[in-house]
């Protein structure tokens, strides 16, 4: 196995830390916020938008992608970077939490899932082995292992029997990932599971560690626990959590939680919330999140935030933006969809910053103290 990651510097004040990772397409600087890509792209983000944003790293999607276009066409490509036009590192996730949220139209073994296609209702069969020779095909720089994502609540025994089969399968991942040079150009990433039950997330952490991947994530979080049940168990994850490699919080994007997850020994962060958000007219801003629907903007010819400069900000004011919204013009869903993946990129930046220039409690209190200033 390579070893990706170098720690550059501790914080003096928490578990926070700055890194960098090592990829075949170039060099990732830690703590990173990575928008989602689903489908080969960032929802209403243009490829130069996103380069310009200043993002290191995009997500794609096994499952989607496995669906359509198919890895076949992706592979032909060049891989998924030269598809679609991204030249930095791209992460796989595995598709185990696209497959597991389809509920009735699954079906988990211990061999793997079944599952019906959203699209066309089709049956498939993902083993660990068939997402691990996916995600090879599409040609990531960081995959995922196959793993059972738990909604909670969920009781002791299942989130008990989940973590044993998501332990098994990653075993199985690692031997397919490892039956040729892939490791050469990409690497493989275990998951850590065990829902809010600190004994369960213990003993999934020691027993991935003994397996032995170049990264960890933190999966099974952000899916209906409470924000103090995420810090509680970040913060045992640091305990056990080799400080040489990288350290990915599985589908958190929200401000307050990339905060309290780097203060608590994370790496990576993924979210579609800025687009979603987007979509649906919510914008994050330095002055706090603001809903441009709303009718107070409509003779607002200010940008909206001041200290951004995104395009969005650059050319077009509230008024503007809140007349096409109003309008269902779908440049609305461009425009505030990178504004917001420009926000998410700065906001690492300041993060970053504060760490290392050990003030990382100050800075937290000065953004946090401008951003709830804003109640609209």
């Amino acid at each position: 196995m390579r070893n990706i990651f170098t720690l550059i510097k501790k914080s003096a004040e928490c578990r926070g830390r700055l890194g960098k990772i090592n990829t075949a397409r170039g060099i990732i600087n830690t703590p990173v916020f990575m928008p989602v890509g689903t489908q080969g792209t960032v929802k209403g983000v243009p490829m130069e938008f996103l380069k310009k944003s200043k993002a290191q790293i995009i997500l794609a999607n096994s499952y989607h992608l496995y669906l359509r276009p198919g890895t076949q066409i992706i592979k032909e490509a060049g891989g998924i970077a030269k598809f679609c036009s991204w030249d930095g590192p791209m992460l796989t996730d595995s598709g185990g939490f696209q497959i597991f949220s389809l509920n009735a139209i699954r079906k988990i073994t211990d061999n793997g899932t079944q599952f019906q296609s959203h699209i066309d209702g089709s049956m498939h069969f993902f083993t660990p082995e068939k997402s691990i020779e996916v995600q090879k095909d599409i040609g990531a720089d960081i995959i995922m292992c196959f793993d059972e994502c738990v909604a909670l609540p969920s009781d002791i025994k299942y989130v008990k029997k989940s973590v044993d089969l998501s332990l098994a399968w990653a075993k199985r991942c690692k031997t397919q990932f490892y039956c040729d040079d892939a490791d050469e150009r990409q690497t493989l990433f275990g998951i850590i599971q065990g829902g809010v039950y600190d004994n369960l997330r213990k003993e999934s952490a020691q027993k991935m560690l003994d397996i032995g991947f170049e990264g960890y994530a933190v999966g099974g979080l952000s899916v209906g626990e409470s924000k103090e049940d995420m810090e509680r168990i970040l913060i045992l994850m640091d305990e056990f959590l080799p400080i040489d490699k990288p350290r990915y919080l599985m589908g958190v994007g929200m401000p307050e939680d990339l905060w309290m997850g780097v203060e608590n020994g994370i790496d990576m962060f993924d979210c579609v919330i800025p687009t979603r958000n987007g979509r649906n007219g919510q914008v994050f801003t330095s002055l706090g999140k603001i809903n441009i629907r709303n009718t107070q903007y409509k003779n607002d010819f200010s940008p909206l935030d001041p200290h951004c400069d995104c395009p969005t900000c650059k050319h077009y004011t509230k008024a503007y933006l809140n007349h096409l919204v109003r309008a269902k013009e779908t440049l609305y869903l461009v425009l505030l969809s990178t504004h917001n993946i420009f926000f998410m990129t700065n906001l690492m930046q300041i993060i970053s910053q504060a760490i290392a220039e050990d003030r990382f409690y100050s800075a937290k209190e000065d953004f946090f103290k401008k951003y709830y200033s804003n109640k609209n």
